[in-house]
């Protein structure tokens, strides 16, 4: 029973030695190397070999090395094959810290006060406190949670919306299309931590930003699918929106001349609101490996009728 990873080769050195420390009896193999492709039952990647099935025909689990599985073509992997998205505290605690990072950004004007640097202006603007700013989180899976979590510690006026009823301590939470415009209305900073499904791609777009309170934020933390790139450019120039924050976008990077390069509204990031943290994430993996030898439910196991 062989463990199988494929990614990059420092994060790969690591897990190899703490797989050698605490499970030396499972052989830790990086690909390309497979030894017998037959005695590989575990799988760790983030886009998994072409023909998986033929490659590797009495693989087990799929594990994402990251939080999503939206890179995963589904049709592709065998229908009995259990997929696992990555469950870390480090890659949580990095994804807090960039909402936070965002969302205070946004309150505090931080990207106004940039544009007047770059002019050479010297002007104050009106200092509100967290608690008079409404933040609405749109996905409240683990990620979204915690980050709800922490913004409520800043001080925040929170929600939540999600596909399913959800409740959570101090959060005004919202579920489903028919709670959506409700949720929107009271959102002054909309944070996108969506898993992305056909159901949500292009929900960032005109119809949300309409809902919206006029001169709303936008922070995008999620995927680049879930934006309608012109709409958003159209809300930023009519003023629905007053600034963005994007740390995804689809494709990636995006082409040389795009107009997010330079818009005076919308701050890019390059996709680095949150990694897998190699560590952690290691000994969380092989916390699932003990928890599946002893016959217990997988943390993070993705029902493939939601693809999440």
């Amino acid at each position: 029973m062989t463990f199988l990873y494929k990614g990059p080769a420092q994060r790969g050195a690591v897990w190899a030695e703490q797989f050698a420390r605490r499970m030396p009896e499972m052989p830790f193999l990086t690909w390309p190397e497979i030894g017998d492709p037959a005695q590989v039952r575990f799988l760790a990647a983030w886009e998994p070999p072409p023909r998986i099935a033929e490659a590797l025909p009495n693989l087990e689990v799929l594990f994402s090395v990251g939080a999503g599985v939206d890179q995963f073509d589904f049709a592709a992997l065998p229908p009995g094959l259990t997929v696992v998205r990555m469950v870390e505290p480090g890659l949580t605690a990095c994804m807090c810290e960039y909402v936070s990072w965002a969302v205070l950004s946004l309150h505090r004007e931080m990207p106004l006060y940039l544009r007047q640097q770059s002019l050479g202006q010297w002007k104050e603007h009106p200092v509100r406190p967290a608690s008079t700013r409404r933040v609405g989180v749109m996905g409240m899976g683990m990620l979204g949670r915690a980050a709800l979590a922490q913004l409520r510690l800043l001080g925040f006026d929170c929600a939540g919306w999600n596909r399913s009823k959800r409740n959570e301590p101090g959060v005004r939470c919202y579920s489903g299309e028919a709670e959506l415009d409700e949720f929107l209305a009271r959102t002054d900073i909309l944070v996108c931590m969506l898993p992305l499904t056909p159901e949500t791609r292009g929900i960032l777009g005109r119809r949300v930003f309409d809902a919206l309170p006029e001169g709303a934020c936008l922070v995008n933390a999620a995927r680049g699918g879930h934006l309608v790139e012109a709409e958003l450019l159209a809300a930023l120039e009519n003023g629905r929106l007053s600034a963005a924050v994007l740390d995804v976008c689809e494709p990636e990077p995006p082409a040389q001349g795009h107009p997010f390069w330079n818009h005076a509204r919308i701050w890019l990031t390059p996709h680095i609101a949150s990694a897998t943290q190699a560590g952690t994430a290691a000994e969380a993996l092989l916390d699932n490996l003990r928890r599946y030898e002893a016959g217990l439910p997988l943390e993070g196991v993705v029902d493939r009728s939601r693809g999440y």
